[in-house]
């Protein structure tokens, strides 16, 4: 996380002490049965014990679980596909729930291990509040295992390894002090209230959920969405979109935009990819779009896994049948991370080939990103007349030509959300 520096509001995470606790494997199974029977990888009595689990309640860190079910003794995740069964003592595949004493908790409240303002476009968004900033924040834990993932350091850490509970309280409101540096993302408390009036005195119209994935971290997300709807504000879920429906049609009263990750088109290679499940991802961004809520997607085209033309043909072929042809999607170029640090970047002609399979299926916006320079990547054409009515450089707006969201030359409309 180098990237982000600890400069004013942008902060970034910070690993302190954490509790031992060896990862039980319970099954590896095919993809499809692994992933729906939700025999994945939890953390057998690693719940944290004693002082700490004492010092986590007095920060307010701990909540109780939203979605669950209590079996006896034990305690059943129904926030995502994973269903982790735990009992007493035990943590979540994500590594943010516990079971203590037959309830779940989150791990993951009021305690972002990194948050920043970004341009909307990062997101990325094309379609959404073009050139506004949001505030982004987010927690450790996650509910995939990607091989690829870019935030590793914390999608794949346990809050107790990047927070500290001991060192001196801090709740950040604002305005923020001066001199706030990195020595100090690890004793800070920011509750839903906290984010909201931050993002309000940042001016940013919208708070979004992301790095890691807000899905682990469900409570703090449901909570502070609710909190920013209250206050006027936008929310925005950036998701590998693994979530349960009961739990999305919960959240979803408060969200108005989602970036969703879909990560390929076959369901062994989410398996091996990702640790997920595709169906369980195309039946949710069938939801996601019976409930308005407006999304795009981005399909990261990964070297030997998801650089097929005929996996890329069978997925923009569904997405135009079930989700429309005004779906925006991102293709985006792959860099060599965590575990896939051995493959080569992606390359360009694979992505341009993967944006024309899109746009020959019929996809209207079709995007090309992680690739500087590339002409007319990231352009909004009209889909009537065929000129440019968003331009982009990386994340900065470089023109408009939209007459209330519809194009100035010919008046066609252009799905997307162009005022708050």
């Amino acid at each position: 996380m180098s990237r982000r520096e600890a400069v004013n509001y942008s902060l970034v995470s910070l690993a302190s002490a954490a509790l031992g606790g060896s990862a039980v494997w319970l099954a590896r199974r095919s993809a499809h049965d692994a992933a729906t029977t939700g025999l994945l990888e939890i953390f057998k009595k690693d719940a944290p014990t004693g002082e700490l689990w004492e010092a986590w309640k007095r920060r307010g860190w701990v909540k109780e679980g939203y979605h669950y079910l209590k079996l006896g003794k034990n305690v059943q995740c129904k926030v995502c596909p994973n269903n982790c069964l735990l009992e007493p003592g035990d943590r979540s595949h994500c590594r943010d729930k516990v079971n203590v004493d037959g309830v779940l908790y989150t791990l993951a409240y009021a305690n972002p291990c990194s948050f920043h303002v970004d341009p909307v476009e990062k997101k990325p968004l094309f379609h959404f509040l073009p050139g506004s900033r949001t505030f982004s924040l987010a927690t450790a834990g996650c509910v995939f295992r990607c091989l690829n993932c870019q935030n590793w350091e914390i999608s794949q850490k346990k809050p107790e390894e990047t927070k500290d509970p001991f060192g001196p309280e801090l709740r950040l409101r604002p305005p923020v002090p001066a001199g706030l540096g990195m020595g100090d993302i690890a004793r800070l408390s920011m509750f839903p209230d906290d984010v909201v009036a931050l993002a309000e005195w940042l001016k940013c119209p919208s708070v979004s959920y992301t790095y890691s994935d807000p899905v682990a971290f469900f409570e703090y997300t449901y909570d502070t969405c609710k909190a920013a709807r209250a206050r006027k504000l936008k929310n925005i879920l950036v998701t590998c979109g693994s979530i349960d429906e009961r739990a999305l049609r919960d959240i979803g009263q408060f969200v108005d935009a989602a970036h969703v990750d879909i990560k390929g088109f076959d369901d062994e290679v989410y398996w091996k990819l990702n640790a997920g499940s595709l169906d369980a991802i195309l039946s949710i961004l069938k939801t996601m779009k019976s409930m308005g809520i407006w999304f795009e997607l981005i399909n990261l085209v990964v070297p030997t896994y998801t650089d097929k033309p005929e996996m890329i043909t069978r997925m923009c072929g569904w997405i135009v049948k079930n989700l429309g042809p005004d779906q925006p999607i991102h293709f985006s170029r792959f860099h060599p991370q965590h575990k896939l640090s051995h493959l080569p970047p992606t390359p360009v002609e694979i992505l341009l080939q993967a944006q024309d399979i899109a746009r020959r299926a019929g996809l209207r916006y079709a995007y090309v990103g992680n690739v500087p320079g590339l002409p007319d990547a990231e352009t909004t054409f009209c889909p009537n007349c065929k000129r440019a009515v968003i331009t982009r450089d990386i994340y900065t707006i470089t023109g408009v030509h939209l007459d209330g969201g519809k194009c100035k030359f010919c008046q066609t409309a252009i799905a997307g959300v162009w005022t708050a």
